[in-house]
């Protein structure tokens, strides 16, 4: 199982997908300064199309995306995106 993260730095929230599963996670949405749990996942939901640009990075578990999330609030800068990787469009 591996994350992709996107941060909507405008709104301030963060997106992950769970990915390469024989049971998809789907899709968690919460507050950027909140923390990822199993239960903010839903197969149904989708991030917005318009966080393309907004790519954080790939990560090999759960508690590897909240840490990132923790480093990123505790600095208080903004994440540097880019964008999201071909196979995930």
């Amino acid at each position: 199982m591996g994350f992709a993260l996107w941060i909507d730095q405008d709104n301030g929230v963060a997106w992950a997908q769970g990915t390469h599963e024989y049971r998809p996670m789907g899709t968690g949405a919460i507050a950027s300064t909140d923390q990822f749990r199993h239960r903010d996942f839903r197969q149904t939901r989708r991030r917005p199309p318009n966080l393309a640009p907004a790519f954080a990075g790939f990560f090999g578990s759960l508690e590897e995306v909240n840490a990132f999330l923790r480093e990123r609030n505790r600095r208080g800068l903004p994440t540097k995106l880019r964008g999201t990787p071909a196979h995930l469009l």
